[in-house]
This record gives structure tokens, sequence and C-alpha cells, in this order.
């Protein structure tokens, strides 16, 4: 009588779980036949760049100006603006929600004429003819990690794949020594303790490991235990990697997983990095008009600026998606204290960046995404003065703006109520902002997908449309 384990009969049974797993987990034939299907659009953008500004920048001290709420300073917002939109906790229980206008100077900036509050973002401004600022996104979340998820993940719960780990699975890399999704977290200037973002934003979710995003880190090795630990050498270390994969070989054919060959792959890339992260932070060869563009504080590692500089350096080896988060927009009780310390921040960077970008020619083909999980609202977070009003968390509509990769430059799209309350002309969905992102990047957004559970799930679930009127 043959003395097989349970295990063994399992692993090696052609009805069994093994074999399962390989079958139901994507396999490499359901991938490719996946991945001829949403390549049937023309790209505009071989890359991106998405500037996450995390806590909610406010769209009503930055680019949706609303000049004649002026005269409406202190008045209760009526209840016919609010519509019976649900308050967090922090504005729930006031006696009443007073209109805040901003305090910041607007202008009228490029020949498109959008505005842009130039006393803070003057150099944004000088770009507008890049950029198209769309005024008229809208979530349904309404606090902080929801909402993040959301725009990131397609939905405000954990566990779903990252947009870059679904632009990494749907297109692979162009960079043969670096991820094809990499990840750089800055803190903001501003007095208030920011929060911090969590991993799973970057996450793969259900999907195989190796498409999800590398951080690099602002101490230390730039990626965890990318040098070698003293008396080993690259010849060594290559040895050791050889004899792994070739047990990692064996054991995938055993058992069908396909998390082990993600694992091959990933275990080759770290070897890989060894030589190419250390040459990629490198910063040293470049020349003084560099840090003209993007600042001094580009010389600083761990900063915006220095971040925006290595998103470059990114995207000219080829990495598919960039994405930085820049931590501290979450300004619930002193705007005009800190939006200004974080506009500093990211102004000369974020322009440094387009300047940069347009002049080496990777404007065109690099799609750039600068923005928050959600706006703030248009009444005060506590009784607001001449010189202090906070304001609280609000996602029936907020701003952003995209540069480049197929998008039509110098125009502003859509537009929020007299109050910046609720979409007033051509709202645009977060789904549709994915399915937009993802057309540029030539992947039709219903074909994108997974099967997981016995489900095929997309990032953009069963929702979202291209936004046409913003393409090039």
């Amino acid at each position: 009588m043959m003395n097989n384990s349970r295990r063994d009969f399992l692993a090696n049974s052609t009805l069994g779980l093994g074999a399962a797993a390989l079958h139901s987990l994507m396999p490499e034939a359901a991938a490719a036949q996946n991945l001829q299907n949403i390549r049937q659009v023309a790209p505009k953008a071989k890359r991106v760049i998405y500037l996450f500004q995390s806590g909610g920048p406010s769209h009503l001290d930055l680019y949706d100006y609303k000049p004649h709420l002026k005269d409406r300073m202190g008045e209760d917002l009526p209840d016919s603006v609010r519509g019976g939109q649900r308050l967090t906790g922090f504005t729930k229980n006031q006696k009443s929600l007073p209109v805040t206008p901003s305090k910041f100077q607007f202008e009228r900036c490029g020949k498109g004429g959008s505005w842009v509050n130039t006393e803070l973002l003057p150099n944004i401004g000088k770009v507008a003819d890049d950029i198209c600022f769309i005024n008229s996104l809208h979530t349904e979340a309404i606090n902080h990690d929801p909402a993040r998820n959301f725009l990131q993940t397609g939905h405000q719960l954990a566990g779903r794949p990252s947009m870059g780990a679904w632009t990494s699975y749907g297109l692979g890399s162009d960079a043969e020594n670096l991820p094809a999704f990499m990840v750089l977290n800055s803190f903001g200037s501003c007095k208030r303790t920011p929060q911090p973002v969590s991993v799973r934003l970057w996450g793969s979710g259900f999907l195989p490991s190796q498409y999800q995003g590398v951080k690099l880190q602002s101490v230390g090795d730039p990626v965890l235990y990318v040098s070698n630990p003293q008396g080993i050498n690259r010849e060594s270390q290559r040895s050791t990697l050889d004899a792994i994969g070739k047990m990692n070989q064996i054991k995938a054919k055993e058992a069908g997983d396909p998390e082990i060959e993600a694992r091959i792959k990933q275990y080759e890339m770290a070897f890989r990095m060894q030589a190419s992260v250390p040459e990629l932070t490198d910063i040293s060869s470049e020349p003084d008009s560099t840090f003209k563009l993007y600042g001094e504080d580009a010389r600083t590692r761990g900063t915006y600026a220095a971040n925006c500089l290595t998103a470059r350096r990114m995207a000219e080896r080829g990495v598919r998606f960039i994405q930085l988060y820049h931590i501290g927009w979450d300004h619930h009780q002193d705007v005009p204290r800190d939006l200004p310390l974080m506009c500093k921040d990211v102004d000369r960077a974020s322009a440094g960046l387009l300047i940069d970008l347009k002049q080496r020619g990777l404007l065109d083909d690099t799609l750039v995404i600068w923005g928050g999980e959600f706006g703030r609202t248009t009444f005060s977070q506590g009784k607001p003065t001449a010189t202090k009003y906070g304001r609280d968390h609000h996602g029936r509509v907020f701003s952003i703006w995209m540069a480049g990769g197929g998008i039509q430059p110098g125009m502003t799209y859509g537009s929020s109520d007299d109050y910046g309350y609720s979409v007033a002309e051509n709202g645009v969905h977060v789904h549709d902002l994915q399915a937009t992102i993802l057309h540029l990047l030539g992947i039709d957004h219903t074909q994108l997908t997974y099967r997981f559970q016995g489900r095929d799930f997309r990032l953009t679930d069963v929702h979202g449309h291209v936004v046409k009127p913003i393409l090039a």
C-alpha cells in the first residue's frame, strides 16, 4: 500500500487543489487572452506620475474661485444647497454652517484663463497652459481612508488592487531593472500632525504580488535590504538566487501556485535593483539648472521636491506607474496657517516637473495628475474670522488637474455650484477619472479584469465613462 499523505495526493492530483488554483488564479494562457482584449485603445501615454496630495486640499482655496462668497461671509449655508448631505463628526453638531470665502488672491492664468490661487501657487499658474483643471470631480466617500482607497483602488473597502497594480498587470513594464510600479512618500510642512498613508494603497490586492508598488525609503537604503550584508558579494548573491530559484521552480510544479512564480520574478527583480536603485537615487550628476527648476529642497532626500525629481528619473528609466504621496492637507482648524506651508512644498516642484518633462520630450507621453481624495467644505469648521478658518471633508465636488499624456491643455472642465458645494456642470466621478486614466494608457477599462473567487473584478467595478472632452 502506498504511503502517500493527503497533502501529496492533493498537490499531485489533476483534480486536486493545486491544479484548481493554477486554473482559477489566472494561469498564463488566460492572462495572455485577457491582455489581448484590453489593448484595443490607441495609447496616448506610456506612463503615469500621480502627485497625490493626501488629506484633501481645499478646492475653494486653490482652483475653484468663488469671489461672490465674500458677500455671504458668515451666513448659514442654505438647506437647499446642502441637500441633506451627511456631515462628519467634526461639524455635525455645529449650530450653524457659516459660509467662508477664501482669503487668498486668484488670477486667470494662461491663454485658457483658468483660475488659480497665484498668491500660493504662482509657479503652477505660470504653467496653466499645460494643464487641464477639473473642477467637478466627486466621490461618495466622506472620510480619508475610504476616500483614498476609492481613488486608488476603485472601492472604499481595503483589499482591492491599486491603480498602479492594475496598470502593471495590464501593460507590464518598460523598465528592465526597475519595477513597473514605484512609490514615494513625503510629509508636508503644515503644523497639524499629518495622517500617514497605508501600504495597501499601493498593494496588489488579489493580483499576484509581483504587481504591487515598490516604495522607496526616505532614510537608510532606498529599498529595504537592497544592499548586500557584509561579506556577501554580487557573485555569491547570484549563486544563492540561482539555487533558490531552482528549488522554487520544483515547488511551483508540485503545488501549481502562481504566487510561487511571482516570488521567483520578485527575487530576480530585487537582484537587478541592487544595481539600478542606487543609480536611480544618485542625483550627483544633475546640473544646477535642475535644482533651479525643482527648488533647492530637491537636494534633500525625502522631500516632495526630491521625490518629483526622482519621479522624472524613474520616467526616463521606463517605470510605468509612479505614485507620490504628499501628506498633510487635512486642514480642519486653520487653513490660512497651514495651506501656505503645503503650497510652498509643492508649487515650484510640481511646475518644475512639468517643465522638465516637457523640455526632455517626455510630457507628451507622460500623464501627470495632481490632487487629493476629496475637497473641503465651503462652510467653516468652527467659528470663522477674517484670519482663521477651518474646513471639513467634502466629496460632493472638488478639483484636480491633469497634464501631458493625451490631455487637452490650457482648459478648465466642469464646474461647481455658486457655493462650491455640488457639481453644477460636467461632473466627473472617481470611476470616470479611473476609466480616463486607463484609456490614455491604451486600456479599455471594461476589459481589464481579473477573476477572483468566482467573479470578474475590474478597477472601475461596473461603472466609469471616459471623459472625452478633456482628451487632446
